[in-house]
């Protein structure tokens, strides 16, 4: 199910992550499925327990699992943990331009800018 690629320049912290949205994002793994023990998982696929365990901090830092003490991780039962992912990063980039002053135009334009034409979900770029 959880696979790790050694060559990989992204850091398996976050191969495992990614996986682990794309497999409640498929329905692969449910609202409120266990997911396996840090030192289970870490055993399985021949990681350190730090990198699983800073995996689950990222994803429950999302919103995507939630940590229940001693009774382990769980996916959590909100909605698609894609949608709350970009909702994360939309509020940190809100921050980010009020902080600079950048008017919400200038920055919806920055953003505009960066997304390739394919995904701006028909935003047609300023100019």
């Amino acid at each position: 199910m959880l696979v790790l690629d050694p060559r990989s320049s992204v850091p398996p912290f976050e191969q495992l992550r990614q996986q682990f949205v794309g497999l409640i994002r498929s329905g692969a793994l449910a609202p409120g499925a266990q997911l396996p023990t840090v030192r289970k998982l870490a055993s399985d696929l021949g990681v350190a327990p730090n990198t699983v365990a800073r995996s689950y901090r990222e994803l429950e830092s999302a919103g995507v699992i939630e940590t229940r003490g001693r009774n382990g991780s769980f996916v959590a039962n909100s909605a698609d943990p894609v949608r709350r992912l970009a909702e994360t990063a939309a509020g940190s980039f809100a921050a980010q331009m009020r902080q600079l002053r950048v008017g919400t135009a200038e920055a919806i334009a920055l953003v505009v800018a960066a997304l390739p034409p394919e995904d701006q979900g028909g935003i047609t770029k300023p100019g």
